[in-house]
Parts: C-alpha cells; sequence; structure tokens
C-alpha cells in the first residue's frame, strides 16, 4: 500500500508535511498489524491489554491499574478482560493483599499470544524498514526517541 501523496525532499518540509508522512507510516504498520492478529481473533484493545499483562507478568495486575495503563474506565476494562477470559488467555484471581481486588494474569495461552504478537509486529515493522539503511534506522531511532521525550 501506497501513501496517497509524497512528502517533498527538501532541507525545508513544512510540519504539517512531516505529520502527513508520519501518519501514513503509522497507518501502514497498524494495517499490517491488524491483519496479523486478524488470525488470533483478538481486537487491537485487547492485544493492549495483552501486552500490558505480558510487560507486567509477575503475579498479575489489578483491573484498575490495568485500565490506567490503556487509558480506558473500568467498566471498559472489564469488558474487555471478560472477552479475554471467555478466549482462554487471561485468568483472574483473588489480590492476597487485599481480598476485595482482583489480580488479572495471562494464562499459558496469553503468554504464547503475547510473544506471537511482538514476533509478528516485529516482522511487519521489519518489512516496512528494510529499505532504510542502517544509518536511517539509527537516525530515525534518535528522532524518534527524541520526539518520544
Amino acid at each position: 500500500m501506497k501513501p496517497c501523496y509524497s512528502v517533498p525532499v527538501s532541507d525545508d518540509v513544512p510540519a504539517d508535511g512531516l505529520g502527513d508522512a508520519f501518519g501514513a507510516v503509522a497507518r501502514r504498520l497498524r494495517v499490517a498489524s491488524l491483519a496479523a492478529l486478524a488470525a488470533h481473533d483478538v481486537t487491537p484493545s485487547q492485544v493492549r491489554a495483552i501486552r500490558v499483562l505480558a510487560a507486567h507478568d509477575s503475579g498479575g495486575v489489578r483491573s484498575k491499574e490495568l485500565a490506567e495503563h490503556l487509558r480506558i474506565a473500568p467498566r471498559s476494562t472489564t469488558e474487555v478482560v471478560d472477552a479475554l477470559e471467555a478466549k482462554g488467555l487471561v485468568q483472574r484471581s483473588p489480590d492476597p493483599g487485599d481480598r476485595r481486588a482482583t489480580l488479572v494474569s495471562l494464562t499459558d495461552r496469553g503468554r504464547a499470544l503475547a510473544e506471537e504478537v511482538r514476533r509478528t509486529r516485529g516482522a511487519a515493522s521489519e518489512q516496512l524498514f528494510e529499505r532504510l539503511t542502517p544509518t536511517d534506522r539509527e537516525d530515525l531511532a534518535r528522532i524518534l526517541r527524541k520526539l518520544q521525550d
């Protein structure tokens, strides 16, 4: 898929041109990722939850913390967790430190899917960025880190 516009190549690229180009690249990554995830019958919000849980897979995450990481309402988090639990990807357990709270953690199947998602996203990124030279990749990584700060 090629973007429907091109960004002028010059040292004086307007910010909106950079924003458009950045958005086009982000969309390409998202489309490739969604296509790969379709085979696993998971939605983007479910994948985000799986990734958060995989990053915090040391006994589970409280639903409230998961909602904060996902930046969604606790009620929406419950719906995401319910769907993942129905697919056998997560499990709920009582929080030993607070009997009113529930911990959510990945099952073995959920951890396997988290790894598959990581590999799939990596492959999609690699396919997109393979046309860059090593120097271009280093420059892009440096620039993106700078924009994240």
